[in-house]
């Protein structure tokens, strides 16, 4: 019984100390204390991982062999280098004719060699790694490189399928956002025995137009030559080397 009423004579003193604010209902603002200060985030295309705003200057159309047009957007918002040199090489006309030499199923397709073995790149000195936050998933456009981080040149793979042991250590420079089928169609081999090209690589901003298609080879040229009317002369056999 006493305990009861100790509880009691505490509570009451406790409800005196609070004070006529508290009596009326009302907070004192001192008990408020200032929410923690967050750190500044940059604006949204300087934020690895999202969608840049696509501008034709950062669109990369390659046109294939295949017939396809892959449509790449590039992210100079985390690998200006990359993107720079990918623009001046396209410009320059140095993809066009090139060859995808090392494509792996469901892996990567690899070009940008002039020489078509992997191991060619352009005249310009190679980049520093321009290592980021973005992933090495479907569709992502990535540039190879040696074992040295820093030999990147001109070549580069488009990826099949996500390989995310590779982030980080490989620079991504853009990603596939549109004619995914046509990169899948890529032929496969290291190297392939019939390799698809890049027929041609503009910027969209330069309003190239797509190449024409190829023209097919008339019916008449691939049926097979008709039999003789008249009977030929015997054909003689190839000539014996002198002793």
């Amino acid at each position: 019984m006493w305990r009861q009423r100790l509880a009691m004579v505490l509570a009451a003193l406790a409800l005196a100390a609070a004070g006529p604010a508290l009596a009326q209902g009302k907070t004192d603002p001192k008990e408020f204390k200032a929410p923690p200060k967050l750190p500044k985030m940059g604006p949204p295309p300087t934020v690895a991982g999202m969608v840049a705003p696509a501008s034709d200057e950062d669109i990369l159309l390659l046109d294939l062999s295949n017939g396809g047009r892959v449509k790449i957007l590039l992210r100079p918002d985390v690998a200006p280098k990359h993107v720079e040199r990918i623009k001046t090489l396209v410009r320059e006309g140095f993809y066009d004719g090139t060859v995808f030499h090392r494509v792996i199923e469901g892996f990567m397709a690899q070009g940008g060699d002039p020489t078509g073995t992997g191991t060619g790149g352009s005249k310009l000195p190679d980049l520093e790694p321009e290592f980021n936050d973005l992933p090495h998933v479907r569709g992502a456009a990535s540039m190879a490189r040696s074992q040295a981080m820093n030999s990147a040149n001109s070549q580069f793979f488009l990826v099949f399928q996500p390989t995310l042991k590779l982030d980080r250590t490989y620079t991504v420079w853009g990603r596939v956002m549109a004619g995914m089928e046509h990169v899948d169609a890529i032929a496969r081999g290291e190297p392939p025995a019939n390799p698809t090209r890049i027929v041609k690589a503009s910027i969209a901003a330069d309003k190239v137009p797509p190449p024409p298609p190829a023209t097919p080879i008339p019916a008449t040229a691939l049926a097979p030559p008709a039999p003789p009317t008249t009977a030929m002369a015997p054909i003689a056999g190839p000539q014996q080397p002198p002793r």
